[in-house]
């Protein structure tokens, strides 16, 4: 037998596939239950995959937008300050713009400084995943502004009863006893121009007579360095007490360091402080939330009686961005050198010169060290 018989004989020669009157070619139960589940599990890792980063990327946006009602703005909707970016991207008019509109566009500046990575995600992403994003973003911002007036509740109260020593001591956990019901909160609340010891003036406001309405309007106490106003000067102290300087440490740094207001900062990390300082709006928020922590209104809101929240935000935006001249610019600037020294401790590095650096422990050491090389040199 040759070989080529030999090899034609353990051929096993299968006959041609045929297809059923329904164009369909048998297979393996067994094979297809196979397959299917394979296709099912690469569907179940895509899916496990999209997930995991669709939470992440909730994780982010949410972390991220706690910086928004501190930074940014207490009251403006994202969508507001975007459309006034795009409308003025749209307008090649230059024409003039509104407060309102200046105000919008100075928000969306901050926001886009805040966030940097903010400005380009929303050229990238498709109008579902914007709105997402900035749903979240919300989500974020308003969890934010939840913690802080929450952590101002209790702190404030340990604070007034700390530093006033009231008859009656304000409660954390109890806010219809504090407002203008309560003499010390009364007097921190009260408008600049009134004196808060006259009787007269202290009655007109419990009651809410037409003589002593309290709304957005004036500038309240507790603002003012030692809570002491000068009448004839009501810029002087004004956004200088400690009870804001307390409320912003306890939100920006720790609640811890917040029990040492009286001094200058310690300086820790300050390169970093002093350039998130810089932001006007830190300081508007916390203005804002020792407002509400002082006042009897329980729940967060935009008004309160004859008060406008919002309105006494914008007062204070206004405060810093829209001064009426070089002048005034010069004593926002040293006011924002005043809390940035204040918060985050003086910076003298600049008073380091070489001649200075040179008497100092390190450069007298590796002096020290150079001559003990010489020497060894000349001995040998």
């Amino acid at each position: 037998m040759s070989v080529s018989d030999t090899s034609d004989s353990n051929v096993h020669v299968r006959a041609p596939v045929v297809p059923d009157s329904s164009g369909v070619i048998p297979t393996s139960a067994d094979a297809r239950a196979k397959r299917r589940i394979a296709a099912l599990e690469e569907e179940l890792d895509t899916l496990r995959q999209e997930k995991g980063t669709k939470q992440r990327s909730t994780i982010f946006y949410v972390a991220q937008g706690r910086a928004i009602r501190r930074m940014v703005a207490l009251y403006t909707s994202l969508e507001d300050l975007i459309a006034e970016n795009d409308r003025r991207c749209e307008d090649d008019s230059e024409s003039e713009s509104n407060s309102i509109q200046d105000r919008l566009q100075q928000g969306y500046i901050a926001f886009a400084q805040a966030l940097p990575w903010m400005h380009d995600r929303l050229t990238q992403l498709d109008i579902d995943n914007a709105e997402d994003m900035l749903k979240k973003l919300k989500r974020g911002a308003d969890a934010a502004r939840g913690d802080d007036t929450s952590t101002l509740k209790d702190l404030v109260a340990s604070w007034v009863n700390q530093d006033f020593r009231p008859s009656c001591l304000l409660k954390s956990d109890d806010k219809h006893s504090r407002g203008f019901v309560h003499d010390t909160c009364g007097k921190l609340l009260c408008p600049a121009e009134w004196d808060w010891n006259n009787d007269h003036v202290k009655a007109g406001i419990r009651d809410r007579t037409l003589d002593f309405i309290v709304s957005e309007n004036s500038w309240p106490l507790f603002l003012y360095e030692s809570y002491v106003v000068n009448p004839n000067d009501l810029e002087q102290g004004l956004f200088k007490s400690k009870i804001l300087v307390q409320a912003f440490k306890a939100i920006f740094t720790s609640p811890s360091s917040a029990r040492e207001a009286d001094g200058d900062g310690d300086g820790a990390d300050i390169l970093e402080n002093s350039r998130r300082a810089r932001w006007q709006l830190n300081q508007v928020k916390v203005k804002t939330c020792v407002h509400f922590a002082l006042s009897s209104v329980t729940s967060w809101r935009t008004i309160d009686g004859d008060f406008d929240y919002e309105i006494f935000w914008n007062n204070i935006v206004d405060f810093f961005e829209a001064v009426p001249g070089p002048a005034a610019q010069r004593r926002v600037t040293k006011l924002l050198e005043w809390w940035t020294r204040k918060v985050f401790g003086r910076r003298h590095w600049e008073d380091l010169t070489p001649e200075v650096v040179s008497k100092m422990s390190v450069t007298a050491l590796a002096d020290q060290r150079l001559a003990q090389e010489d020497a060894a040199f000349d001995s040998d």
